[in-house]
């Protein structure tokens, strides 16, 4: 299995994203200068694209299967591809606030955390559908990191198309989601167009 190694402050920066999107608190005292490089169209498509693989933890294989997938479908394609994104298990868990980032997320699943309509699950990339509940395993439900959650009831901000249970530790899809329920700026137009070449 292909892992993402990369510093994530790092790649933050060339990228042109705040950390808090990927769940890392800066304290830095300094700001990091503004890159004044002239970067060409193509440039531009590209970072955005990477920017979005990059926040999702996708693979360039799997993304580029994401977009063939999106093409595919009814509808407009850069929508669907944020879709198929923001339905992946993983993230549907970090939205639902049972891990602090999507790359903590994604090894809870790995390691047998969760269950999806009451099976144990530990594929990340699955796709979660309207009316598929998302829950906690009865082992992990003790754990401190649990009842952490428990306590802090709506601390962190469910959206509306994800249900949340605190009490339960069970989340449920209400509908699927659209651009504006991301808690990042992305363009997927530019995405569109960088495949289309």
């Amino acid at each position: 299995m292909a892992r993402d190694r990369q510093p994530i402050l790092k790649k933050c920066k060339a990228l042109g994203i705040d950390p808090a999107v990927m769940g890392v608190n800066k304290n830095t005292k300094r700001n990091p200068k503004p890159n004044r490089r002239k970067v060409s169209e193509y440039g531009i498509q590209l970072n955005e694209k990477q920017k979005l693989r990059f926040i999702y933890g996708i693979l360039e294989k799997q993304f580029a299967h994401y977009f063939e997938l999106a093409e595919k479908s009814n509808g407009q394609t850069g929508e669907v591809l944020l879709q198929l994104c923001e339905c992946r298990l993983d993230n549907v868990v970090f939205r639902l606030g049972l891990a602090s980032t999507r790359r903590e997320a994604r090894q809870m699943v790995v390691h047998n955390h969760f269950t999806l309509n009451g099976k144990k699950v530990n594929v990340p990339s699955l796709q979660v559908k309207v009316g598929d509940v998302i829950g906690v395993t009865e082992k992990t439900r003790g754990s401190d990191k649990m009842k952490a959650i428990r306590e802090t009831r709506g601390a962190v901000p469910v959206p509306k198309w994800l249900d949340m249970d605190k009490d339960k530790l069970e989340g449920k899809v209400v509908a699927l989601p659209t651009k504006e329920d991301l808690d990042f700026e992305v363009d997927e137009l530019l995405i569109v167009e960088y495949y289309s070449k």
